[in-house]
């Protein structure tokens, strides 16, 4: 089968490569039908490795570089391991890209995501920027009939986006800051208005971006380049600052802009993956007793997604602005999506 095979920064390959095997037990084999590009991704050919294992194997999987990339997908049920219950060839899915040990301290609290041993497919395991791939049966989602494979591949972000209120702990109301709207903070925008936010307010530079933004439901759009947005904030919350603020972007001036826009008691969520350390003048935080709440990806969240998808409180579609083959991805995916941003939210791959 053909798949994009991440070697090294800046060197993707699209090549043949031998169908997975037949699934071990408590596995199954999805036949893909589509795959997102993430910003995970785009991290990992322009900086990586980030969260790939380029030396060692990783502890839970095995597997190090090379590795096929992707994690955002849908497809049907090809084939099911020994010991998986409920789940039957054919079967319309989509499935979480988190693997998890089952029994550390931190997956005995339901906190999955942040396992001592956590794995992610497409990253710490071959994903699905191929024919066909190999994952849990723990991960897998059935698709309500109403939600079809090109919106199920936007599961994984949106579910993000709906985690992150939830480590913020957001009550309806609340005035909320998105610092950047590309994939993730679109997912953070319609997650914010699906909890009931008062006032959501995005900050971003890029022209078509800024027009989704205000399509999914954002009450105010700032460009930062041409407006203070720590004021701009501070006026549209009657001069007290947002309640929470989300960095999306994974850069240090947006981490210090969500940081500033957030009132004295509020929080920040840090959702953005950063190619390298940074200072952070975190007086902010003592003086005004603001917090800093890191959120990496989701647990439990990819059914709720699919049930809002159903009654319309998030949407997929409008956020897919490309589809295209898995021999276009380097052109026509990733290098579209660094040198385009203005021009793209979602692009999706299928690999037939």
């Amino acid at each position: 089968m053909k798949a994009a095979v991440w070697y090294a920064k800046k060197d993707v390959r699209i090549e043949e490569v031998p169908n997975p095997p037949s699934p071990a037990p408590g596995e199954v084999q999805i036949k893909v039908h589509w795959c997102g590009i993430c910003g995970s991704d785009l991290h990992e050919y322009l900086a990586g490795p980030i969260f790939i294992p380029a030396e060692h194997p990783h502890p839970l999987t095995g597997k190090k570089a090379p590795v096929i990339l992707g994690h955002e997908f849908s497809g049907e049920i090809a084939k099911v391991g020994e010991g998986v219950n409920g789940i039957e060839v054919g079967d319309r899915v989509t499935a979480s890209a988190s693997r998890s040990c089952g029994e550390c301290f931190w997956c005995r609290r339901g906190e999955t995501i942040i396992c001592e041993k956590n794995a992610g497919t497409g990253l710490m395991a071959d994903g699905a920027f191929a024919e066909f791939v190999n994952v849990p049966g723990y991960d897998i989602y059935k698709l309500p009939p109403e939600v079809s494979y090109e919106e199920a591949a936007l599961t994984e972000p949106l579910a993000v986006g709906l985690h992150a209120m939830r480590k913020a702990r957001i009550v309806p109301g609340d005035n909320v800051v998105i610092v950047g709207a590309g994939t993730i903070g679109l997912a953070t925008l319609q997650a914010a208005r699906a909890s009931g936010a008062r006032n959501i307010i995005v900050a971003e530079i890029a022209k078509t971006r800024k027009e989704y933004a205000k399509k999914l439901g954002a009450t105010m759009v700032f460009d930062p380049t041409e407006v203070d947005l720590i004021t701009a904030v501070a006026d549209a919350t009657d001069g007290v600052g947002a309640d929470l603020g989300f960095e999306c972007v994974g850069d240090p001036k947006t981490a210090a802009l969500a940081l500033n826009s957030v009132r004295r008691g509020g929080k920040m969520v840090v959702m953005g993956i950063f190619e390298r350390p940074f200072e952070l003048n975190l007086n902010s935080c003592v003086f005004f007793e603001k917090e800093i709440i890191g959120s990496l990806g989701y647990n439990d969240e990819f059914a709720t997604v699919l049930s809002f998808l159903v009654d319309g409180r998030l949407q997929a579609t409008p956020m897919i602005t490309g589809k295209i083959k898995l021999d276009e991805i380097l052109e026509e995916g990733f290098k579209e999506l660094v040198e385009n941003k203005d021009k793209n939210i979602k692009i999706l791959v299928s690999p037939r």
